[in-house]
């Protein structure tokens, strides 16, 4: 834009000097010929006057400068004297000729009889005719600086407009080829340099997107392997657990069809036992599915919770239900009316104890309190806890412990970040804190 400023003020001011020369030479031109023309016509009746007085002899004119070109013919426009370095003049001169050229002239006379005529060779025509070649001059001069100033121009739209405006085009078209690896090139004093910067910046966005979600792609590659390999788990359990009960089934059958023997109660506790189990490991696949549906919702936008006014005895109820150990101290609740999805609150819950089952497996404290429009409901327990630098980063989807990865402990760093995002879709907050001595997660919880 400089450029383009710095090109119009030379141009403004280059009018501005032809402007000037034309008034100059306009005012001081015409008063030259003006002088011109009283110093000639004082010639002419001086030369005239000679030239009657000695008609026999016009070379009197030879000794003496008279400042001015002239030429004597008779009627017969024969050139009787004639004065000047240009010989073009003197070439058929007669009066008709010296009218057309605007040559002052004075007819010579002798006893009232007209034998001749002196005409003047230089006037105001010659400064006329100078100050017309001072103008064309002048005019093609000025017509060569406009056509440069133009030609300039030209280039300078070229550079600035054209130009960034065909790379942009080209950007564009490799962008559209996912070619985000080339930057868009700026050269200094760009016109449009803010806006091509702007294309480069997005470049930059988009490239950095599409690692993003190719990290995406390959983490959640890695975690439907895994998740394949933890639902093996559980479910080769459930069927080794299964064949093992129809075995033992199937031989207390036979053995009470023979009178043989009847159930004892400690095979009872033995069979109700292989049933827990089997009932926990269904609840293991349950939960492992349902993070993974959540998810799944969640990245196509489709989940939904449907918030309703519950009693604040449910949170004791859900966590009870989870705590299968009888790990968690479980505090007075306040008796208030909270806004809640029941079944999102129970997955969220259920998530948190089971990462302090897995990681910590000490005792659970629960406690609540009362925060303005909010209830806060905290599970602490006296696990190894997080890191400060990763505190603020197990929310994350596919997120896990530097400490646990690689080790047995099994995981997809989907438990906190789904149940974060649960709480937010419910009008309320998760919130991680550790002070290297266990882990407390606060449920920020809407009142009613």
């Amino acid at each position: 834009m400089k450029g383009y400023v710095k090109i119009i003020c030379a141009l403004a001011v280059l009018l501005m000097i032809v402007t000037g020369v034309f008034f100059f030479l306009a005012k001081t031109l015409p008063a030259r010929a003006s002088e011109i023309s009283k110093e000639s016509i004082v010639l002419l009746n001086r030369v005239a006057r000679i030239a009657e007085e000695n008609k026999n002899d016009l070379s009197v004119f030879d000794g003496e400068d008279y400042g001015i070109d002239f030429a004597i013919i008779d009627e017969a426009n024969h050139l009787l004297y004639f004065r000047s370095d240009d010989v073009r003049y003197g070439q058929g001169l007669s009066i008709e000729k010296a009218m057309q050229r605007r040559f002052p002239y004075l007819y010579l006379s002798e006893d009232k009889k007209v034998w001749g005529a002196v005409i003047l060779l230089d006037d105001a025509a010659k400064a006329c005719e100078t100050l017309a070649w001072w103008l064309a001059s002048i005019f093609c001069v000025v017509c060569l600086i406009l056509l440069a100033g133009m030609a300039r121009y030209g280039f300078y739209v070229r550079k600035n407009i054209v130009v960034p405006f065909t790379n942009m085009k080209e950007f564009a078209a490799k962008v559209a080829q996912g070619k985000l690896d080339d930057p868009l090139a700026m050269d200094e004093g760009n016109l449009f340099g803010a806006f091509t910067e702007s294309f480069d910046v997005m470049r930059e966005e988009l490239a950095a997107s599409k690692e993003r979600e190719l990290q995406l792609q390959k983490k959640e590659r890695e975690f439907v392997a895994s998740l394949s390999h933890d639902l093996k788990t559980p479910v080769t359990g459930i069927k080794v657990t299964a064949e093992l009960m129809q075995m033992k089934t199937a031989l207390k059958l036979k053995e009470t069809a023979d009178g043989r023997a009847t159930y004892a109660k400690e095979e009872l506790e033995l069979l109700s036992a292989d049933a827990e189990g089997i009932r926990g490991k269904a609840e293991q696949i349950t939960n492992l599915i349902n993070d993974l549906f959540t998810s799944t919702l969640d990245d196509l936008g489709e989940f939904k919770v449907n918030c309703q006014d519950e009693s604040s005895e449910i949170l004791g109820d859900i966590v009870r239900n989870y705590d299968d150990r009888g790990l968690a101290r479980i505090g007075d609740i306040p008796a208030v009316l909270i806004r809640a999805d029941k079944k999102s609150m129970s997955q969220v819950i259920g998530n948190v104890i089971s990462n302090s089952y897995k990681y910590a497996n000490t005792r659970i404290e629960v406690t609540f309190r009362l925060s303005e429009r909010y209830l806060e409901m905290q599970l602490s327990d006296h696990g190894p806890g997080v890191s400060p630098e990763e505190i603020d980063l197990i929310t994350n989807k596919f997120y896990r412990g530097k400490d646990w990865v690689g080790t047995d402990k099994d995981g997809h760093g989907l438990g906190l970040y789904i149940s974060k995002t649960l709480m937010n879709k419910m009008d309320g907050d998760l919130i991680a804190e550790s002070d290297g001595k266990g882990l407390a997660v606060t449920l920020v919880i809407p009142l009613s």
